[in-house]
């Protein structure tokens, strides 16, 4: 039977290759269309796999995650300005940016330091849990607000994209708390991320069937769908690297 490590670095080899090849498909694809803009659509290819692979660095709780999400992140804030998504632009750049070199730090002093060295985890108390969830709640609902609220100054009540806005909204609430939970190497982050990853996939879902949708939000589409299997596995690793000795 593969033992624990070696089916985990063939999962990851799997989910890896899988998404190249899908995204290299999709974005191949789109080139035909003659009214693609084939710069934005090569950038959002290259974060898709950028991201990816700092999901299944940090899943394996490998501190290199960060250094694959900074250029993550350069990527996205291009797509994310061209589809005019600002809750995830701004959570991007003065947040999720700050946090890689956050997370650096942390991780180091956990044990992380490269070389395939994990990240010593722990998890949350229940008393943690309870007022974190409160907090990420009132959050998601302050986030809301403030993003209805910015649509009704450029688009008519009626022609606006609830579900859109509300994915957007949980999108930057539930990034917000799972980076600080990444960062200081908290197993409960994974329940965030796949909130996170489900979200994702409904906010570029709904923009990829509106009429105004950018020839690239397909591939947003499917780099989201890889990283809500990801996020699965991560939780099933991060529970046995947040156990504590002897159990």
């Amino acid at each position: 039977m593969m033992d624990e490590k070696r089916f985990n670095k063939v999962f990851s080899s799997v989910l890896m290759a899988a998404m190249v090849v899908v995204i290299a498909i999709a974005t191949v694809l789109k080139f035909r269309d003659p009214q693609v803009n084939k710069v934005l659509l090569v950038v959002a290819a290259l974060g898709s796999v950028m991201g990816v692979a700092s999901s299944v660095l940090s899943a394996n709780g490998l501190i290199w995650t960060f250094i694959f999400g900074i250029l993550d992140i350069a990527f996205c804030l291009v797509v994310d300005a061209d589809n005019g998504i600002w809750g995830d632009f701004s959570m991007h750049l003065f947040y999720l940016l700050p946090m890689q070199v956050v997370g650096i730090w942390q991780w180091r002093k956990r044990g992380a330091k490269g070389a395939g060295t994990e990240v010593r985890a722990r998890r949350l108390t229940g008393r943690q849990r309870l007022w974190g969830g409160a907090a990420v709640l009132a959050a998601l609902a302050a986030v809301y607000g403030i993003l209805l609220a910015i649509q009704l100054h450029t688009v008519a009540l009626e022609d606006i994209n609830r579900v859109q806005v509300f994915s957007d909204a949980a999108r930057t609430t539930f990034n917000i708390a799972g980076q600080i939970l990444m960062s200081l190497a908290f197993f409960d982050q994974w329940a965030l991320w796949i909130l996170v990853n489900i979200a994702s996939i409904s906010l570029w879902g709904s923009t990829m069937l509106s009429s105004e949708a950018s020839s690239y939000t397909v591939v947003m589409f499917i780099k989201y769908c890889f990283y809500l299997v990801n996020s699965v596995n991560g939780f099933r690793i991060w529970y046995r690297l947040s156990r504590p000795e002897g159990r």
